[in-house]
């Protein structure tokens, strides 16, 4: 143990431990930009400055270890003027603009700015002309960076992909795709683990929320919304509402207030997937050799953009269902719209999603099943839909919770944790063991694949069919991994579950953001508690679900089913596939 004085507290912490971490055991607050724990410890912004007796030059807290006897000042003069004047130079180079950036309100340098009484500007900027790839779902400001690294590192160390490099030399030196001209030319997957760890407005999702009001605005329209799992479990976190009060049913009623016609539970069509990619699966096992092992879940869009950009010749592994998101998309504009006599193409579908790679997905060419429309017309993250809640002064405290639509809008336990890590995987293996043995398992026989934990394997035993080697893996850093063993034969499975974003959907790029708070297994534990509590815990057990087979789709893996709800996986191309 190491024993020294940090503002006249007697603090004794561990060998190793950094300054910073030293402070806060002793409740000492020392401001941070860049710092990430573990992850970005690098000392780039200098904002942590703190002063060591003894010592003529301050030193960064966070990459600096203590030593035994150290007399430590976190608030000295000099260290207050060194972070003003390290401030100054971060917004000497910063478009500060706050009224246009989607950050205003949640900024760490804004914050700072103001903690520190930093309203003038004492340096002229000199910003060069920064043009933003309006193409990609993930836009970048250059003029908004402050080169604190976290893209990069949460990149290369979470997510694996390694997109964000420094680039250019001495004043132009910023942060930008290094193997390719742009974002949309580059291999991202579009996860937004970089837009939620950025400290500033440098990184968001593209907004599309003005499509979406002038659709609303269009009395020929009929105009749909779903929402996901996931977001239930987070959209709260915007308006400090207790659990009672974040219901679904007063998610709804906000959507209803917003303008919507109708609205939807993803829910259904999450249940809906089970029963199409859980019969996928049962056909291939009992047909091993008619296929490539293993069978690869396929409802998150930035996970198979990783597959196709890095691991091309897996892609038959994926199951060919479409996620929840695109087939409610074209139950939307063919089953629901025969039922309430509407031209499809008359029909607006809008995606309430926590995830970031779904707007590139809904833009997929395989993505167009009725009237050579897209499934789904535009997807908005989290973030989106509550900035369109306060922007129309909605309140949803004040609101009564009212029912989703019918007949789209009945969801199980089941569905519920999609948005959860391992959430697929245990809903499917529940039905899956139904459609071969006719009767239903413990619903939480599956539960050795649940947690945040990033890999995670097992193997059950289903009659009939007999014994399923099953992993669950998010943040693709534990894909890579997984891919890797398999190629080299160190590990072998049945069926696999993946997930780009640590934690599953619950942490997804689109949701709220928690400066250096990862919110993944809080919001994770919401949905398996509501699964645990819900009547019908079976995707097969869904009334609505068996109504619409029984009225259209006749079955599973039917004629009508692979039209609408199966896609090819190989009728796209990533940037690097000719």
């Amino acid at each position: 143990m190491v024993t020294l004085v940090i503002d006249n507290k007697t603090v004794c912490v561990p060998e190793g431990t950094s300054i910073l971490d030293a402070a806060r055991t002793a409740s000492i607050d020392i401001p941070t930009l860049c710092y990430l724990k573990d992850l970005n410890e690098i000392g780039a912004c200098r904002i942590c400055m703190v002063e060591i007796e003894g010592q003529d030059t301050l030193v960064a807290a966070c990459d600096n270890e203590v030593h035994e006897g150290m007399v430590i000042h976190t608030n000295s003069q000099k260290v207050r003027m060194t972070r003003r004047v390290n401030l100054q130079l971060l917004l000497s180079q910063h478009e500060v603009n706050c009224v246009k950036c989607t950050r205003s309100g949640n900024c760490k340098l804004q914050k700072l700015a103001n903690d520190y009484n930093l309203l003038g500007a004492p340096y002229q900027k000199k910003l060069r002309p920064a043009p933003v790839d309006y193409s990609a779902p993930i836009l970048r400001f250059e003029n908004r960076c402050v080169k604190c690294m976290r893209c990069v590192q949460v990149c290369d160390k979470v997510q694996g992909v390694h997109i964000w490099d420094l680039v250019g030399t001495g004043s132009r030196t910023t942060v930008g795709t290094a193997k390719a001209d742009s974002l949309s030319q580059s291999l991202c997957t579009y996860c937004g683990q970089c837009v939620t760890h950025c400290p500033v407005g440098a990184l968001e999702e593209r907004d599309d929320t003005d499509h979406v009001y002038r659709m609303l605005a269009d009395p020929t329209l009929t105009t749909v919304v779903q929402v996901a799992p996931a977001v239930r479990a987070a959209w709260t976190e915007y308006f400090a509402l207790s659990s009672g009060q974040a219901a679904p049913g007063v998610l709804a009623s906000a959507l209803r207030e917003l303008g919507f016609d109708y609205v939807f539970d993803t829910n259904f069509s999450a249940d809906l997937t089970i029963m199409e990619e859980g019969s996928e699966f049962i056909e291939r096992f009992t047909h091993k050799d008619a296929y490539s092992w293993p069978m690869f879940t396929s409802c998150c869009p930035g996970w198979v953009r990783f597959l196709k950009g890095q691991f091309p010749d897996y892609t038959d592994n994926l199951s060919t269902a479409k996620s929840p998101q695109q087939m409610f998309g074209a139950l939307a504009k063919s089953y629901f719209a025969e039922k309430i006599g509407v031209d499809p193409k008359r029909i607006f579908v809008v995606s309430i999603m926590p995830c970031t790679a779904k707007k590139s997905e809904e833009a997929l060419p395989t993505m167009r099943t009725v009237s050579d429309d897209p499934d789904v017309d535009v997807v908005l993250t989290t973030r989106e839909i509550v900035r369109m809640f306060r922007g129309e002064q909605i309140n949803p405290a004040t609101m009564e919770e009212t029912p989703f639509d019918s007949p789209l809008g009945t969801g199980t336990g089941a569905a519920v944790i999609f948005g959860a890590s391992g959430g697929v995987m245990d809903a499917a293996l529940r039905s899956a063991y139904y459609l071969v043995t006719g009767s239903n398992p413990d619903p939480d026989a599956f539960s050795a694949i649940r947690g945040v934990k990033g890999w995670k394997e097992a193997t059950f035993t289903i009659p009939k069919v007999g014994d399923l080697s099953v992993a669950v893996v998010s943040g693709l850093s534990n894909a890579r991994q997984l891919m890797t063993d398999l190629e080299e034969g160190r590990v072998h499975y049945d069926f696999v579950e993946v997930m780009a974003c640590p934690g599953g959907c619950a942490g997804g790029g689109g949701q709220p953001i928690h400066d250096g708070t990862e919110m993944a297994e809080a919001r994770g534990n919401v949905l398996w508690n509501i699964d645990k509590k819900s009547p019908v815990r079976f995707s097969h057990e869904n009334p609505e679900i068996q109504t619409l087979y029984r009225e259209y789709l006749r079955a599973p893996l039917s004629g009508r089913s692979h039209h609408l709800l199966h896609t090819d996986h190989e009728g796209w191309k990533m940037p690097n596939q000719k």
